[in-house]
């Protein structure tokens, strides 16, 4: 089991102390450092600043939305990074859901999953630089068919420092993630819950056949998000995650397309996540927080006393899983580290 540093993306400004959480990762052999984004700090500016001043750990975008961004414009950026990092870079990308992409970029959302498929196919062209880029898609098309009609396929003056980049892709739903296991070669899935692991199991193993050439997850890197908070008191430590699992359960997309309350929903949980909704977007959002129970909160995250958290670990050793994203100062990255090392 590995361990990665996760960043998010940021509430108000920036975080404080990114560096020194970055430089104690890298002592501590963490796989990689991801950044995120949603309407507000992007994740590749951060990525870059802050990973200036690593030398070994593994720089990725958890996730790059694909609406932020023409797949040619993701390339550029993706083969910048990789480049200036050393061959460090990894790029993650997502969706996101209808409120963010049509509300924010004003860009259509119908159809993800076939935009996701285009986008990585004409990412893997032109990073393969074998002639001028040409894509006839139904959402993507290059050159662009109208306009002045003056556009002409082009290929990139920048020679990749590698033309496999490692792709990574967000995804929750069963034919998402087995688009993931198809086309990409990571998956970052964001609730997570060892009790799932057959369902996750079924959906990558379904996409490792389509993919064939014997693609499997001896190859594949499922690096998940998991909260970790250690405290004596249970309950004290849940209630640390309950606000998170509140506001993407009932505040996250809209009342009847919120994908992160239908991963909840396919735990069990479909009577509390409608309560948890009702209350959330009625404006009551301490109520929302509360009715999160705490067995929710178990089956996506590792709260507890150190020694409750270091016997659950063995039960995401048998998963799908293998690499946990986490976050937190150093002291804590310290100690985690010792406890996955245990």
């Amino acid at each position: 089991m590995r361990l990665a540093l996760g960043f998010g993306y940021w509430s108000a400004g920036p975080p404080a102390g990114a560096v020194e959480q970055l430089a104690t990762a890298e002592r501590l052999g963490f796989d990689c450092a991801w950044t995120a984004e949603a309407y507000g700090s992007d994740a590749l500016t951060p990525l870059a600043w802050w990973g200036a001043s690593s030398e070994t750990i593994g720089l990725g975008t958890s996730i790059c939305q694909l609406s932020a961004r023409t797949p040619a414009a993701m390339a550029m950026a993706a083969m910048t990074m990789d480049h200036l990092s050393g061959g460090r870079f990894r790029l993650g990308l997502g969706a996101s859901g209808p409120q963010v992409v049509e509300g924010w970029y004003g860009e259509p959302y119908p159809k993800p999953l076939a935009r996701t498929r285009e986008y990585v196919e004409i990412i893997r062209k032109i990073w393969a630089r074998d002639e001028p880029v040409t894509y006839d898609g139904e959402h993507y098309q290059l050159p662009y068919p109208g306009g002045a009609g003056l556009g002409k396929p082009l290929r990139s003056t920048v020679h990749p420092l590698r033309s496999d980049i490692p792709i990574y892709l967000g995804a929750e739903g069963p034919k998402n993630v087995a688009l993931t296991a198809e086309i990409a070669d990571g998956w970052l899935p964001l609730f997570f819950a060892p009790k799932d692991n057959k369902f996750y199991l079924d959906a990558l193993t379904a996409g490792f056949g389509r993919a064939g050439g014997g693609k499997g997850l001896d190859s594949f890197d499922v690096a998940a998000v998991v909260p970790i908070v250690i405290d004596d008191d249970v309950e004290a430590a849940a209630d640390a995650v309950r606000p998170m699992l509140a506001l993407y359960a009932g505040g996250m997309g809209a009342k009847d397309a919120n994908f992160h309350l239908d991963v909840f929903g396919r735990m069990g949980y479909e009577g509390e996540c409608a309560k948890i909704q009702e209350l959330y977007l009625a404006g009551d959002k301490r109520a929302a927080i509360a009715a999160v129970p705490t067995s929710m909160v178990e089956d996506i995250a590792l709260v507890g006393p150190a020694a409750k958290i270091r016997d659950e670990l063995h039960g995401w050793r048998e998963t799908v899983v293998n690499t946990l994203v986490i976050s937190g100062p150093p002291p804590f990255l310290e100690t985690v580290a010792e406890l996955v090392a245990y």
